[in-house]
């Protein structure tokens, strides 16, 4: 099921043709564990369903939006239809005005309507479709009730869920939280490092659907 390639925004396809320049770079550990999701992605497109991937992180605020949006990317650079992605977390905070910037210095287009927990408006494609992407629980009524991967991006979730109710699969796959860095000198390099990463692996996850 494979379907035209968006007209990515120019500096998001720039940004992916570095980041596929550091494929070599993932660990054969890390992945061996973004595989598995690429053998569960496989499955169910090849069983004519549509497969789901939940990122999980303590506040939904760093990673698991940064693994939604860099995965619906990476599925669109492929060519893959069929493929959702959310996020959420334990508790819900706001999606941190740190990862909004590096996620747009990296080529995504995001609005942010204003408020306490903004609903920001973004997109990878000229073309759409929009996510509308918010802090909110995992068990959100906006994300996938059941059948769906929950990619948990940092141990403290991990921890705090053992058991994520209505997944078909578990996936251990952390990010250092950038939020160590937060008011220091430091603060936009390690965004943007955990930026590149995610979107590297991300990259590789897709490209391992068959």
């Amino acid at each position: 099921m494979a379907v035209r390639k968006p007209r990515m925004h120019p500096a998001l396809t720039r940004y992916i043709d570095r980041a596929l320049l550091h494929l070599n770079g993932i660990s054969e550990e890390r992945k061996r564990s973004l595989e598995k999701v690429a053998a569960f992605v496989s499955s169910k497109r090849n069983a004519g369903e549509a497969a789901e991937l939940t990122f999980i992180c303590t506040h939904n605020s760093r990673r698991s939006h940064m693994g939604q949006l860099w995965a619906a990317a990476a599925a669109a650079h492929f060519g893959l239809d069929g493929i959702r992605t959310y996020s959420g977390g334990t508790e819900a905070t706001a999606f941190n005005p740190r990862a909004v910037a590096a996620m747009k210095k990296a080529g995504f287009v995001i609005e942010n309507p204003g408020g306490d927990n903004p609903r920001y408006r973004v997109t990878f494609d000229q073309d759409g479709p929009v996510m509308e992407c918010f802090s909110k629980t995992y068990d959100d009524p906006v994300n996938a009730a059941e059948g769906f991967v929950a990619v948990m991006t940092c141990a403290e979730a991990d921890e705090a869920c053992p058991v994520v109710l209505g997944a078909a699969l578990r996936a251990p796959i952390q990010y250092d939280d950038p939020k160590v860095a937060d008011g220091t000198p430091e603060e936009t390099a390690l965004y943007d490092e955990r930026c590149l990463q995610i979107a590297t692996e991300m990259l590789y996850l897709f490209s391992r659907v068959a």
